[in-house]
Formats: structure tokens, C-alpha cells, sequence
């Protein structure tokens, strides 16, 4: 029984992936150094055959003068002999310790590159569970939040991270949905006294005595602002709706009769602003499938802005095509300088340059986000740029579609 009150690193070891490892690389070692051992000592035995011998140890001598004289002449000789055979074995004995030393490191060169790739193989196995959670958190984003690690295994590190992981990816998903239910609900119930306002409104201007100047001047105030909040509850709609994924109402569009509605729609702001637009499409056009409703919205938010956030005398180009199977839509248009840092978080709710345009007339800062979050159901992209000599650029990139219906135009496309 493990000790939990105990500090993690005070506790006994078990069968963890730490644990695991140790006697892994452990055994490979050890039978490393055996095979090293047994190869050394092999090439030591085959080598060494040389034996030294002992000189032969003499009898009894005489007692005499001449056969002293012999002894100790024998002696010499036998001195002598037993020196020329230790300088005969000498160079042996180094031949010997120079094949040893030339065995030992090619068996310890061959035992490193089978010891390495040993390891390899045994560590690719015993991560293979941190690259299938690498894996699976990179496919979940906040569109997917249901999908979860599920890592199977011993109660060990790498699956406790998964469980944690997966906690988190519960709360992330609850979290997530409890903010677009808020707002897809608020967008709903707001609608209601709205137009109880305006139907109260509408009411008290009808009665048959003449109202006041002032009133008159009132009530046009308030439907004007009652107009915007109605057009802000229906940009959060269509938010809440994109980042839900629901998509309504599929259909095969073309992106470039989408767009030339919307700037067919935008003719009185344009001639009021004395705008240039210039339209180019690629023969074949530039068809997309998805909702009718979103992609519309879509194109137009794009006129919109180009409309809205320009020069008076300005520009606006409008091109579509398809490449590499995407369907590209870019709007281009004059204006101010602006900051590219600035221009990356305007796909971002509520997201405008300048402090001036906060409370203005100039929109409520959810158009391009609306953009990028239907884009994005779509799996498509959206690209926001700074133009160096002003202005910005907006390009959206779709899926084209696989099947182009001959002479099919949506109908009611950018009503």
C-alpha cells in the first residue's frame, strides 16, 4: 500500500512509466556489458597460447672441482637460454594486448549502435501513447470539444495526463457551449421586446392629433437605434449560429454572383460615397457548398465593410476564382494606413481600429468576426492584410465545390 500523504517524490516506485523505463534501459545494459565481456574474453583465449616454461631444476652435484666447475657452467647456459626465451615471448605478450585492446573497442563500437537502436525502438514504443495524445489534441479545437484522449493502459503517468487532459476538455466543451446557448438565447428573447418597442412606437405616432416636432424627432431617433439593435441581435444569430456549426440550408453557390449581389445591394452607399468598384471573376467562377444563409451573410459583411470603412472618392476590387481546389474571394479597398497587429484581431468579436470608431456609425465590430467564424464551418479560412499604401485586403478561402450544377444560380442569393 502506497503512502499517499507522502511527497511524489518520496514515494515508493511502481509500475509507472519511469519504473518501466529503468528496467528496460537496466537489462539492455547489462546484457550489453555481457556480450562485451564474453567477446573480449573469447579473443583473449584464442590468442594467448604461449606458456612460459620453467627451466629445469638440477640435481645433486659432485663434489669435485671439474664437476662444480661443469654445474656452474650449465647454470650460465641455462640463465642464458631462459633469457632468450623471455625476450622470444615479449612480442607476443604485446601482439596479445593489442588484438584484446582492437576486439574490446570494436565490440563496444558494435554493442553502442545495437544498444542505441535497441533503445530507440523500446522508447518509440513506450511513447507511442504521448504521440497519439499529441495527435488527438491537435484534431480537437473548440468546434470539436466532444472528442476526447481516451488513453488506454496501466494507472500510470502518461494515462493520468490523459485523464486530466480529457477533465479539461469536459469543462472547456461545457464552458463553450453554456457561452453560445447565452448568447443564441439572449439574441432570441431581446427580439421580443424589441418589437413590442417598435409596435408601441408605431402606435403612438398613428393617433389622429399631430405629435409635436420634438416627438416626431424623438421617434425617429428611437427606430433608427432600434434598427441597430435589431441588425446587432441578428450579427450575434449569425455568430452563434456559425460557431454551432449549424448550417442551414445547403447549397451549391457561386461566390462571384454572391458578390456582385451584395455590391449590387450597397449601389446607393457607394454612388453616396462616390466609390469606384472594379469586379473580376474567372471564367468557370468560383463555387463553394455550404449554407445559403451563412455564405450570403458571409459575402455581404465583406461588402459591407469595404463600403463602410473607406475614403470618400475611394476604390473597391472584387476578384473570385478557384486554385488548388479552394475558392478564393478577395476585397480589396482604399483608405487609411493601418496597423497590421491591429488588422490580425479584427476576426475577433467586437475588434475595430481606432478608439474613434467606438460608438460610431461605422458598424458594431462583429462583421469580419462573423466572416471568419462562418468560414471556418465551412473549412475554409479567412486572410487579413494591411495594404502598404492603405487600405485592407480580405481574402476567404472555401472548399470548391466537387460538383458545379450547369447554369444553377441560387435563388434569393444576397437578399
Amino acid at each position: 500500500m502506497r503512502a499517499h500523504w507522502l511527497p511524489r517524490w518520496l514515494r515508493l516506485p511502481g509500475h509507472t512509466v519511469r519504473v518501466r523505463l529503468t528496467a528496460l534501459y537496466g537489462i539492455l545494459f547489462v546484457i550489453s556489458g555481457a556480450l562485451l565481456l564474453a567477446i573480449a574474453s573469447g579473443v583473449a583465449v584464442g590468442s594467448s597460447s604461449v606458456r612460459m616454461a620453467s627451466p629445469a631444476s638440477q640435481g645433486g652435484t659432485t663434489g669435485s672441482a671439474l664437476a662444480q666447475a661443469q654445474a656452474r657452467v650449465q647454470q650460465l647456459q641455462n640463465q642464458l637460454s631462459q633469457l632468450q626465451s623471455q625476450a622470444a615471448v615479449q612480442p607476443n605478450q604485446q601482439d596479445l594486448s593489442h588484438a584484446l585492446l582492437m576486439a574490446s573497442l570494436i565490440a563496444l563500437a558494435i554493442m553502442t549502435v545495437v544498444s542505441v537502436l535497441l533503445g530507440w525502438l523500446v522508447a518509440g514504443r513506450a511513447l507511442r501513447p504521448v504521440r497519439q495524445m499529441t495527435a488527438a489534441a491537435q484534431r480537437i479545437s473548440a468546434h470539436n470539444l466532444d472528442e476526447r484522449l481516451a488513453i488506454r493502459g496501466p494507472n500510470d503517468e502518461l494515462k493520468e495526463l490523459g485523464d486530466t487532459i480529457d477533465s479539461l476538455l469536459e469543462r472547456l466543451e461545457t464552458a463553450f457551449k453554456a457561452q453560445r446557448r447565452f448568447v443564441a438565447n439572449a439574441s432570441h428573447e431581446l427580439r421580443t421586446p424589441l418589437t413590442t418597442m417598435r409596435a408601441s412606437l408605431d402606435v403612438a405616432m398613428a393617433k389622429p392629433e399631430p405629435a409635436p416636432p420634438q416627438t416626431v424627432a424623438l421617434a425617429a431617433r428611437l427606430r433608427t437605434e432600434l434598427d441597430k439593435i435589431d441588425q446587432l441581435l441578428e450579427a450575434f444569430l449569425f455568430l452563434a449560429r456559425a460557431q454551432h456549426r449549424n448550417l442551414p440550408g445547403q447549397a451549391v453557390l457561386p461566390l462571384d454572383y454572391l458578390a456582385a449581389t451584395a455590391v449590387a445591394d450597397q449601389a446607393a452607399a457607394i454612388g453616396a460615397r462616390n466609390l469606384t468598384v472594379r469586379e473580376d471573376s474567372d471564367p468557370g467562377g468560383a463555387w463553394v457548398e455550404g449554407s445559403q444563409a451563412l455564405i450570403t451573410r458571409m459575402v455581404q459583411n465583406v461588402i459591407d465593410n469595404a463600403v463602410s470603412h473607406n475614403d470618400d472618392g475611394g476604390w473597391i476590387q472584387v476578384r473570385s476564382g478557384t486554385a488548388g481546389g479552394q475558392a478564393v474571394l478577395v476585397v480589396e479597398n482604399g483608405g487609411a494606413v493601418l496597423d497590421q497587429a491591429q488588422v490580425r484581431e479584427l476576426s475577433q468579436p467586437f475588434r475595430r481600429i481606432g478608439a474613434d470608431r467606438i460608438g460610431s456609425d461605422r458598424g458594431s465590430g462583429l462583421g469580419l468576426s462573423i466572416v471568419a467564424a462562418i468560414a471556418e464551418a465551412h473549412g475554409g479560412s479567412v486572410g487579413l492584410l494591411a495594404r502598404p499604401e492603405g487600405g485592407l485586403r480580405v481574402s476567404i478561402q472555401l472548399p470548391a465545390a466537387a460538383a458545379v450544377p450547369v447554369g444553377a444560380v441560387p435563388s434569393g442569393a444576397g437578399s
